[in-house]
């Protein structure tokens, strides 16, 4: 039986589970229109509590993957079960850039979500791609779309279907592999891997699994510097943030979304962005949450949907974009995100 990526990221057992019946009541629109929510006055020097929550395009079956390009001023994101990479700008509004973003669709037989996923603007002007239907990390020459595989597996076995990614300073990649676009997640007979894990790619080439213990590994980012990674876990009975090393060790919980989780939050964390304070800008029950280096939570972004993942855009990267089920939306702030700040 095929999960519905949508409701599973409304967050419930049953729908986690692959029931087949709706999650809770829940669903992935929520009847409170965007607005910000102040949990701390703190939030206030990050973002106006009054600022405009703006719909950009809409339409995508799940949209992902945000990514801006400050060469080309525009930005990139995934719609990953309608298996297309979109472009967007404030001069051409939304375009297709890859169809398919993933694998042509006589490649996709097992795949419940075959498009690309987590994008990544790497340190040489190459677009990062977390591949689904191939199974892999590539590597995309944005002038050409000639693709490379960085990586396709692990101890010599497939990946599940990589996820999101991020970049370090010294070219180090962190990504993810739940096995979101396997059909039958877990139990997909194309399932290879004895672990939904979060991998570490060395600038020479080297793979390493850093965490095995997660049942679903989602989102990943780094904090100013680098000397911490962020993991957020789309697993609605443990909704959690958890912070590490770069080698794995250290790993402790950040945040629980436990209590957020309501009929009126669609959503689980999933992507995340860190500023140049380390203010950590997580997608989670609601949409996306606002929390300080420590942890705590200072406001919400009500994107009043399922929201996915969410990058810092525009020339002064002061602009949050935001992939929300359907609907591409966007918000101003007052700071920076990495890596402008870098």
């Amino acid at each position: 039986m095929s999960l519905d990526r949508r409701k599973f990221l409304a967050g419930s057992a049953a729908t986690f589970a692959l029931a087949g019946c709706s999650p809770k009541g829940q669903q992935p629109v929520s009847a409170i229109a965007p607005m910000i929510e102040v949990f701390d006055p703190a939030l206030a020097d990050l973002i106006d509590p009054d600022s405009k929550i703006e719909s950009l395009a809409s339409g995508y079956g799940w949209s992902e993957g945000p990514v801006w390009d400050r060469q080309r001023n525009c930005l990139y994101y995934d719609d990953v079960p309608g298996n297309i990479t979109w472009r967007w700008s404030d001069a051409d509004g939304a375009t297709e850039f890859l169809n398919p973003s993933g694998a042509p669709a006589e490649e996709t037989v097992g795949f419940r979500e075959p498009g690309a996923n987590g994008l990544w603007m790497a340190q040489d002007g190459s677009l990062l791609i977390c591949n689904h239907a191939k199974r892999s990390i590539e590597k995309m020459n944005l002038d050409t779309k000639a693709r490379t595989t960085i990586v396709s597996r692990y101890q010599g076995k497939r990946f599940n279907s990589p996820n999101d990614i991020v970049e370090g300073h010294d070219g180090t990649l962190f990504f993810t592999d739940p096995p979101y676009g396997l059909e039958g997640i877990n139990e997909s007979p194309l399932k290879e891997q004895d672990a939904n894990g979060v991998y570490r790619i060395a600038p020479g080439g080297e793979v390493v699994r850093i965490l095995s213990d997660m049942t679903f590994p989602n989102g990943v980012a780094l904090s100013p510097g680098g000397t911490s990674v962020y993991v957020s876990q789309s697993d609605p009975d443990a909704p959690i943030l958890r912070i590490c090393a770069p080698d794995g060790s250290n790993v402790r919980p950040l945040f629980d979304f436990s209590t957020y989780m309501a009929d009126d939050a669609p959503g689980l964390p999933d992507g995340l962005a860190v500023d140049e304070q380390g203010h950590i800008f997580q997608t989670g029950p609601g949409g996306v949450f606002i929390l300080t280096p420590d942890g705590t939570a200072l406001g919400r972004i009500r994107t009043g949907k399922g929201t996915a993942n969410c990058c810092f855009g525009d020339a002064d990267g002061k602009t949050l974009y935001m992939t929300a089920h359907d609907t591409l939306m966007r918000v101003r702030l007052k700071v920076p995100g990495l890596p402008w700040a870098d």
